[in-house]
């Protein structure tokens, strides 16, 4: 039975992973800051709720402690947990703004996954999944031809995204046994962007599932969406 862990999966991109990993035979635990949330979104899938906040230390070392408790290990990482922020204007965007962001999206993930590393080294084919954007590909918003292109300016959490990815690179060169990826929704109606995406869910954890489904000579440190990969 393959162990998997998402984090931020009462709803969304999270649930619709968990859902589709669970029709794969997967034992996956949702992360989710809210217990009566993430108990319900949990048991309407049958998965198993653990309370996560990623900007905890307690909470995720208590998250950790527990799944250490009921499995021993922990196959496969998904780093999913984000939000969007505040929009605000280039030129009025602070330090704060930044912060509030990246403790989520950055920070968090950090946290998450130094906690989990040690269960990860226990499985014999672990894959660590980070979700980033297509907004925080240098190469993809400096490309004309790319809905990302004409965005409107998105500092922090575009940013934030680039950090994602740099990460996943990093801790791809660090732990080889591990393989490390990313992927990008895409434009997926979600809480995320006012339901204002053009993807469905489905279609936005397609790149998720798939790099989650890696066997043992999968790829590592790649970036990619559903149609394949995606510049740096």
């Amino acid at each position: 039975m393959t162990i998997t862990l998402i984090t931020g999966a009462n709803k969304g991109l999270g649930h619709e992973t968990a859902r589709r990993l669970i029709a794969e035979g997967h034992t996956v635990y949702m992360g989710s800051r809210d217990e009566t949330r993430g108990r319900a979104a949990a048991e309407s899938i049958g998965g198993r709720f653990v309370q996560l906040d990623v900007t905890s230390d307690s909470s995720v070392d208590a998250a950790m402690l527990e799944i250490e408790r009921l499995e021993g290990r922990v196959d496969v990482l998904i780093n999913n947990a984000g939000i969007a922020g505040e929009w605000t204007p280039p030129a009025d965007v602070t330090a704060q703004d930044l912060e509030h962001v990246f403790a989520v999206n950055v920070f968090g993930l950090v946290r998450v996954t130094r906690a989990f590393l040690p269960l990860l080294q226990k499985s014999t084919n672990p894959v660590m999944v980070n979700v980033a954007s297509g907004l925080g590909s240098i190469g993809v918003v400096t490309d004309p031809s790319r809905m990302e292109f004409h965005s409107t300016a998105s500092i922090a959490y575009s940013s934030s995204k680039s950090a994602v990815t740099m990460l996943a690179v990093q801790y791809a060169k660090a732990f080889p046994g591990i393989r490390v990826n990313v992927a990008d929704p895409g434009f997926t109606s979600t809480d995320l962007n006012g339901n204002r995406g053009t993807q469905t869910v489905a279609e936005g954890t397609d790149a998720i599932v798939k790099l989650a489904l890696l066997g043992p000579d999968g790829p590592t440190g790649t970036f990619s969406d559903r149609s394949g990969p995606l510049p740096w």
